[in-house]
């Protein structure tokens, strides 16, 4: 079942949303050569303890850590370790929750650890649009998989290929609600969005083709021959006047708009 969320819940989620991004924003400015990802986490945690929230992913089925770290062809769901060294030039996406006052916030970015490879920068720079043009199919009255068909058919037709195993999906007061957004499909299909759904979009962007691949550790998802991946996610309010992006601070902003200038 959708929810639609009522002003004073969104109220509340805007405002986690917002200490999202922010938190966000540090990671990835204290993101760089020699920290590692369990650094990160142990910040990331700090972080939204001293917001008043608590770590949405520590716990969730298990999962040990705060922070989603994954590191070049690595997808998804990378564990933070200590031994997990940033090198310059890796590619590394941070995925993040909290949970606060009754609701949930997530959101995800991927950034280059120092100045990086035109090729990296050019998979960002696909993923990043995927997900802008994700956000403006997020109208009410358009349907759901006409968020999946404009990211998918955009990153394909830049001879890249979306995760599938993998989706967007809803938030509120349980992490992940109905409904479930894919990175792929056919326009016109699925339920109708409408004012006051929240939803996450969530594009993972890959070089290779086929299947992602877990590691042993049961939460890593690999690309099946070692190519790059990104992963980017907003959470948007569906309005009447058009999609509002509510994870989405200054310093993402700018990296994402370098990783265009970078890429050429």
């Amino acid at each position: 079942m959708i929810s639609i969320k009522s002003e004073r819940e969104i109220r509340i989620i805007r405002e986690n949303a917002r200490l999202l991004a922010e938190i966000l924003e540090e990671l990835t400015e204290q993101a760089a050569p020699g920290l590692s990802t369990a650094q990160l986490d142990r910040l990331a945690e700090r972080m939204i303890r001293r917001a008043g929230g608590v770590p949405a992913f520590k716990g969730y089925r298990g999962y040990p850590k705060t922070l989603c770290a994954s590191l070049n062809d690595e997808v998804v769901h990378g564990i933070p370790r200590d031994d997990r060294i940033l090198q310059e030039g890796d590619l590394l996406s941070l995925d993040l929750g909290l949970y606060r006052r009754g609701f949930y916030a997530d959101g995800a970015t991927t950034v280059l650890i120092g100045p990086g490879s035109p090729r990296a920068a050019r998979l960002l720079e696909v993923a990043q649009e995927a997900l802008e043009r994700g956000i403006a199919a997020a109208c009410a009255g358009n349907h759901v998989s006409d968020i999946s068909f404009a990211i998918c058919s955009y990153v394909e037709s830049q001879g890249y290929s979306v995760v599938r195993r993998y989706a967007g999906h809803g938030i509120g007061r349980q992490l992940h609600e109905d409904p479930e957004i894919p990175n792929f499909g056919l326009p016109g299909r699925g339920p109708r969005l409408r004012p006051g759904m929240v939803l996450c979009l969530e594009p993972m962007v890959k070089e290779d083709e086929g299947e992602v691949e877990l590691l042993a550790d049961g939460w890593t998802a690999v690309t099946p021959r070692g190519g790059l991946a990104a992963h980017f996610e907003e959470m948007v309010l569906v309005t009447a006047e058009g999609p509002e992006i509510l994870t989405r601070g200054g310093a993402r902003s700018r990296r994402a708009a370098s990783f265009a200038s970078a890429a050429r």
